[in-house]
């Protein structure tokens, strides 16, 4: 293999960990805000008035 192919693979395999850490990140935030009593949400996520 050569310097660009391991560049390469370095660079593919870091934002591939990265994708796959934010996306679940976003997951379980979503799955903890469906848990919050809606009294207590912020402003941003209430469905009232």
């Amino acid at each position: 293999m050569t310097h660009l192919g391991y560049l390469l693979v370095g660079w593919g395999v870091t934002l591939g960990v990265g994708a796959i850490y934010a996306a679940s990140l976003i997951r379980r935030g979503r799955r903890l805000a469906a848990r919050v009593p809606a009294a207590r949400r912020r402003w941003m996520t209430t469905e009232d008035e």
